[in-house]
């Protein structure tokens, strides 16, 4: 028992004084780029959240999405990437606001995200996702929306 306890109390210290060193902070970009939140179109948005550098497209992200989405409301996203990326965000012209999630990547993350959004009609998504290096990778594609998800 007493073995156990020093292991335990051993990995809690060592978790103490390894963890301040990574950094595994998000950014806030809703309080860093408020105005990148608010703007109606995705070529807006992109450049307040990124400036106005050139976007690289690319085959290196895998965005799947359905063509054709019965229900607005819930329209499963995947991205995945090989590349060594420092964060990733998904636009959409369909709603009022089109940014619609950025993700913070730590060094030597691992970038395979599904997540759901919401549009209210068909429009074209695009994801940008900025390099450690500072290039822009960008990919779209347009999702046909039958049944609008935002009261529509």
């Amino acid at each position: 028992m007493e073995r156990r306890k020093f292991l335990g109390v051993g990995l809690a210290v060592f978790a103490a004084i390894v963890a301040p060193g990574t950094n595994l902070r998000a950014m806030d970009f809703r309080a860093t780029m408020p105005k990148a939140w608010t703007a109606e179109k995705s070529v807006d948005a992109i450049k307040e959240l990124y400036g106005s550098a050139e976007l690289k497209k690319t085959d290196k992200i895998k965005f799947t999405a359905p063509k054709l989405a019965e229900n607005g409301g819930s329209i499963p996203i995947n991205i995945k990437s090989d590349l060594d990326l420092e964060s990733v965000a998904l636009f959409q012209d369909a709603n009022p606001r089109s940014l619609t999630v950025v993700f913070t990547i730590p060094v030597g993350g691992i970038i395979d995200y599904d997540f759901r959004i919401k549009m209210r009609q068909t429009a074209l998504v695009t994801v940008v996702a900025k390099g450690r290096d500072g290039t822009l990778y960008t990919t779209s594609k347009e999702i046909d929306v039958s049944i609008g998800g935002c009261g529509g």
